[in-house]
């Protein structure tokens, strides 16, 4: 039996990963189509597409009463991104990422502080549906924020931008079959990014049960990695093509949905209740790997391969940490 969970857990993986591409591909080819803003589409769509699989799994494992799977992924994402995605882009890269600095203060303080006051909300061992309403709500004003302070608007009305706008009130016939298209590749790429969310929440489940492991190792470690193989791929296909700056935005973006959006939701759906020994140690972890993160990429305004290098043996060291104190037997 323990073969099937394996086997499951690993196909499923597979096809998350597609589906998500699925989903990257239609939600970005509908707001093509519609004339929406490629700001919109790399801020908004694609971001919440490229953490699609750790949303689904997160709310799923809630939603079932499965508090370590749905908290310990969203931090363990978190963590993997920077340790692992961020980190190999920079030490892929062809030639140093250079960033904007004044791009990153911004965000960057804006992520720390998210990090931080989401550990102090959970505290107490509890991030309840009140707690997860803020953290939705901050997302919202984050949005509104970037939006307004990029002034991203459909295009502008030059002569091209009415003609464009024109032909988006009278699709042609070969525009709306490939609307229909891009409808049927979105739906598709969603509905498998939540049939293989399932699976991967039972096949988790049926693997530790059978180690007599610990839910929080599988979600911070396991399932965290899974779910964040489109935000790696992405990531390290963005920096080989020497568009770090673009793998740099994608992570801290996926950073910041990981914990307003994945934990925020899941704490809706259902309070999650965790141990005060995996909350003391994964919350200032992930809280440890962002402030390096920020502050490697602060100094100079890049990212070199010795800085990615860091980045991925504080990675290798939180999963040994992790053993330690989690797997029975280990410590």
């Amino acid at each position: 039996m323990i073969f099937i969970y394996f086997i499951a857990l690993i196909a499923s993986f597979v096809i998350l990963f597609k589906s998500a591409s699925f989903f990257v591909e239609g939600a970005s080819g509908i707001a093509k189509v519609l004339n929406i803003s490629k700001m919109v589409i790399g801020i908004v769509l694609v971001g919440m597409a490229t953490t699609a699989p750790e949303f689904f799994v997160s709310v799923i494992a809630a939603f079932k009463g499965k508090p370590e799977f749905a908290l310990g992924n969203a931090v363990g994402s978190v963590i993997c991104d920077d340790g692992i995605a961020l980190a190999l882009a920079a030490i892929l890269a062809p030639t140093v990422i250079y960033v904007n600095c004044r791009v990153l203060k911004i965000v960057g303080i804006f992520l720390l502080s998210i990090d931080i006051l989401a550990y102090i909300l959970a505290r107490n061992g509890t991030i309840g549906r009140l707690e997860g309403a803020v953290f939705v709500l901050i997302l919202c004003v984050y949005y509104i924020f970037i939006l307004k302070r990029r002034d991203l608007q459909f295009e502008e009305k030059s002569p091209e931008g009415i003609a464009s706008e024109t032909r988006k009130k009278n699709l042609s016939s070969s525009q709306k079959s490939r609307l229909k298209r891009l409808i049927l590749v979105f739906i598709m790429g969603l509905a498998g990014v939540v049939v293989t969310s399932y699976i991967v929440i039972w096949a988790a489940e049926g693997i530790a049960e059978y180690f007599s492991v610990s839910e929080t190792i599988i979600g911070l470690i396991v399932l965290a990695f899974g779910t964040s193989l489109p935000e790696i791929s992405t990531c390290v296909t963005a920096a080989i093509k020497g568009e770090g700056e673009m793998a740099v935005g994608n992570i801290i973006g996926a950073d910041i949905l990981n914990v307003l959006w994945i934990i925020g939701v899941s704490s809706i759906v259902n309070p999650i209740k965790v141990e005060l020994k995996v909350m003391n140690f994964a919350f200032p972890y992930m809280i440890l790997i962002v402030l390096t993160m920020l502050v490697a990429i602060r100094i100079g305004c890049r990212l070199g391969k010795t800085k990615g290098a860091i980045l991925l043996g504080l990675y290798i060291v939180y999963i040994f940490l992790t053993l330690i104190l989690f797997a029975p037997g280990v410590s």
